[in-house]
């Protein structure tokens, strides 16, 4: 049921969300997908055969706002590498439409235990820090369009802009970390983007979605985690431009558990 006090937690939750995509270059997605999730509970449509589908696409959704947002106020701060963005984004961008498609076939319990290990992967890989070669570098354009699609499938059924997996991919070959962050937010755009429309027909003729919905979009969610990202984006930008790099990989490792934590409790209980 829709009262003043699920918005104000939207809002509250959008906000954190937001702030968190400006400061590490991710969508929000990790953030946004939950919180979806609960909403529908709380409408009672947690139980549909499409709410990770709907979560996920309407994710996708929110963060063609967020992540503009955020790459605009990165980009004003010269912390995107467009060169890197131009070679990875159509792979992604490809990857994104293939996966978002195929997702309508996957089931709800297969998309969420996705998410949780494909999380959790990435956490540990951010908080082991292992020290790249030093001779280690990026790809040239076919190797990044390649990576670019992997990405692109595996942000598409979990509901992502792809930075927690280009961040880590950056970080890796040696790019420094606010570069990779700034980066990763120029990526998100275009991924989200394709996500979106991804979503958006595949869920078009999908029988028994609930009342306000546009293909796996859930709009009165959009509505109102859209305005909250993109005002508290910038704001995130502008810290991760203060803040130690150390720290900044630190705060991105802690995120990425704590999420999956979340999201393991759901499924266990």
């Amino acid at each position: 049921m829709w009262n003043l006090e699920v918005i104000l937690i939207m809002l509250l939750v959008g906000s954190f969300a937001g702030f968190v995509a400006g400061l590490l270059g991710i969508g929000g997605g990790m953030v946004v997908v939950p919180v979806v999730l609960w909403v529908l509970q709380m409408q009672g449509l947690g139980a549909i055969d499409h709410a990770q589908h709907l979560a996920v696409g309407t994710s996708f959704a929110i963060m063609v706002f967020t992540t503009f947002s955020s790459v605009m106020a990165q980009h004003r701060k010269g912390g995107v590498d467009w060169a890197v963005v131009r070679r990875m984004a159509p792979g992604m961008i490809a990857g994104v439409m293939v996966g978002s498609v195929l997702a309508k076939y996957i089931s709800n319990a297969a998309l969420q235990i996705f998410f949780v290990v494909f999380v959790l992967l990435v956490a540990f890989k951010t908080l082991a820090d292992a020290k790249p070669k030093p001779s280690r570098s990026l790809p040239g354009a076919a190797g990044l369009t390649a990576v670019g699609s992997l990405f692109g499938i595996a942000s598409s059924w979990v509901g992502i802009g792809g930075g927690s997996l280009s961040v880590p991919f950056m970080l890796y070959c040696n790019v420094p970390v606010r570069t990779a962050v700034g980066t990763s937010a120029g990526l998100a755009w275009p991924i989200a983007v394709a996500g979106a429309v991804g979503y958006l027909y595949s869920g078009w003729n999908v029988a028994g979605l609930p009342e306000g919905t546009w293909g796996f979009w859930y709009l009165p969610a959009v509505a109102v985690l859209s305005v909250a990202t993109m005002l508290f984006a910038p704001l995130g930008v502008k810290a991760a431009h203060k803040l130690p790099p150390e720290k900044l990989k630190l705060a991105f490792g802690i995120l990425l558990l704590v999420i999956a934590a979340r999201m393991l409790w759901g499924l266990l209980h």
